[in-house]
């Protein structure tokens, strides 16, 4: 059964609306949007509205409740090593910056912020100083983990790097390379899966946090669904449990086509699982070791159409990120009037390559003998850095100026 959407008028006093830097300045910084969390949590109901846009310029804005907020910074805390004290890198009206400040409320620690503006090697190892917990945690997105991979030379650095708990790892996928030599330098690395819909992440290294279930298919599930051993689930991905928004606000038509309020019969079975958030996003679910594994492989909207062959964007990029020579990758679709869609390809290579013409077609290859002729990029492009947007996960956009400027290759 679809959820009905939250309205404003319906919303407790005190509830944040946080929609980009202005209106964390507006509460007093982050020292004040600390201190609201640490008064709306202590009441039920919507607590927080978070509004983005995200990559697809849609725009939405989500509302999590004080008990999802709560169910997703315990389920992290029995996850990782227990309440600890964290530090801040990621901008706090986005959910992942977000939930560093929840966390710290439940734990009753006081997070250390990094530096504002661009980050740096040095900053963090800087801003990592001024923790005083024996359990110290950092969310970051992978572009951060890279630099600081990259600047792990300078002792100060790879100190850092060493002495946190857990460094949570999300927003976007991670190149295999890049978390191979994190966790060789002795980063204690875990990647996460969710969004702003399940309160962050609610996935941790495929496993799902306590309380939360995962599930695969077109429609929300009517009970358990856990695959058995050796069988592989593929589809849509659902993520349920009391992690998972309340809707969207003042938006019917989106809340109805992605949060489910599962039947109470049907819910009986595992009452942490009542409401469902369907994702716009696929993935394949196995069992391993007598529980659900989750991997991510791309977006259900995130196909191209070439020469009349569908090929998955996310697929294709999982591909290129595990060369181990990529550090990073995106690929987009350009409008092209003999294929319909032009597969563009953005690569950050972990080493500047002798020879950028050999690499490329190393890549090619590669991609050609895994998904086909028609998967393989026309167009190539090697940089330093992905455009990215402020959550950590490629700009599509930008990423698309990048073969307007510079023309088709």
């Amino acid at each position: 059964m679809s959820s009905r959407a939250p309205r404003t008028q319906d919303l407790p006093d005190g509830t944040l609306l946080l929609d980009g830097p202005e209106s964390v300045t507006a509460v007093g910084g982050v020292a004040g949007l600390l201190d609201s969390l640490r008064g709306v949590l202590r009441r039920p109901g919507p607590a927080v509205v978070v509004a983005t846009s995200g990559s697809t310029g849609r725009p939405k804005r989500t509302v999590l409740s004080t008990e999802a907020l709560m169910a997703s910074a315990t389920a992290t805390a029995r996850r990782t090593g227990g309440p600890g004290q964290w530090l801040l890198c990621l901008p706090a009206y986005y959910v992942a910056g977000l939930q560093v400040l929840v966390r710290s409320v439940v734990a009753g620690t006081e997070p250390v912020l990094a530096a504002p503006g661009h980050f740096t090697a040095a900053g963090f190892a800087e801003a990592a100083e001024h923790l005083t917990g024996l359990v110290r945690y950092v969310s970051l997105v992978p572009t951060q983990l890279q630099r600081l991979v990259s600047g792990a030379d300078d002792p100060e650095v790879l100190r850092a790097l060493r002495s946190f708990t857990a460094i949570l790892l999300g927003g976007s996928a991670v190149s295999p390379a890049l978390l191979e030599r994190a966790r060789e330098l002795g980063a204690r690395v875990i990647t996460t899966y969710g969004m702003s819909e399940t309160a962050g992440g609610c996935v941790y290294d495929g496993v799902a946090l306590p309380g939360v279930r995962v599930h695969i298919g077109d429609e929300p599930p009517a009970g358990p669904d856990t695959p058995t051993s050796g069988a592989t689930l593929t589809g849509r991905i659902w993520l349920g449990g009391p992690v998972v928004t309340d809707g969207y606000l003042d938006d019917p038509e989106q809340t109805a086509r992605h949060v489910f309020a599962q039947e109470p019969a049907a819910a009986a079975e595992s009452a942490a699982a009542t409401r469902w958030y369907r994702t716009d996003d696929l993935g394949e679910l196995t069992e391993q070791e007598g529980q659900p594994r989750l991997r991510v492989t791309g977006r259900a909207d995130d196909v191209f159409v070439t020469g009349g062959v569908k090929v998955s964007g996310g697929v294709l990029r999982l591909t290129l990120l595990e060369d181990p020579l990529v550090e990073d990758a995106a690929v987009v679709g350009l409008e092209d009037p003999v294929w319909g869609q032009r597969i563009a390809a953005v690569v950050v290579p972990g080493s500047p390559p002798p020879d950028p013409a050999s690499f490329t077609d190393g890549l090619a290859q590669r991609v050609r003998d895994e998904l086909g002729s028609p998967a393989v990029p026309k167009d190539w492009r090697l940089v330093e850095a992905l455009p990215l947007l402020p959550t950590g996960k490629p700009d599509p956009a930008r990423i698309r100026a990048l073969f307007t400027v510079h023309g088709a290759g």
